[in-house]
């Protein structure tokens, strides 16, 4: 048995394309592997603060000199950092807000990207963790930008979780989706196409 984390970006609960995708993914997933478990993380129901010194002083201090809201940082990131490590495959719905993730994703990778715990310094330089995971991530955005100068989603994504030793990862673009005409609904099935395959 496997464990699957999603994590959900999208501010939006409802006529959300990356929730949408999530939903058939996870349904596909099961479907082939009934076994598994899948945990869900959604950032817009239960938001991350931002990186801020709470939380640093909660992973720098001593437990004897951490405060009572460096000591809740800590936990919190504790707890989203467990998930991630007990995940053998992560799921990221992101879609793209203003050529980039949403804050409320930063603030999750913020929280899990952990020296000595996701990642340790070495004389050779950073070395990831987390080696034997695997990552989807699908992606919903209003042009087309795969591949592109302004495709700024994937280059970072895929540098954050290289950074943790996540390697294997996998990108289902749902593309031009604000473009009218039949874009929107080429994109989508294209996106469904790849994510049937994969799942």
């Amino acid at each position: 048995m496997s464990k699957v984390l999603v994590v959900e970006s999208s501010v939006r609960q409802e006529g959300s394309v990356s929730r949408q995708l999530t939903a058939e993914f996870v349904a596909r997933w099961q479907k082939a592997h009934p076994q598994d478990q899948v945990t869900v993380r959604d950032l817009a129901r239960d938001g991350v603060p931002h990186l801020d010194a709470d939380l640093l002083g909660g992973w720098m201090k001593p437990a004897a000199e951490q405060s009572a809201a460096e000591q809740a940082a800590l936990v919190r990131s504790n707890q989203l950092t467990d998930e991630l490590l007990a995940a053998d495959v992560l799921v990221l719905a992101a879609p793209m807000y203003n050529f980039a993730i949403p804050s409320t994703l930063k603030s999750w990778l913020d929280h899990v990207l952990r020296a000595g715990v996701t990642f340790q310094y070495t004389a050779q330089g950073p070395q990831g963790l987390l080696q034997d995971k695997r990552a989807f991530i699908l992606t919903a955005r209003g042009g087309v930008y795969a591949g592109g100068p302004l495709d700024q989603q994937e280059p970072y994504l895929r540098q954050a979780l290289g950074f943790i030793g996540i390697t294997d990862v996998t990108f289902i673009h749902a593309e031009g989706l604000n473009m009218g005409g039949d874009a929107a609904e080429q994109g989508l099935a294209k996106a469904r196409k790849q994510l049937e395959a994969v799942a």
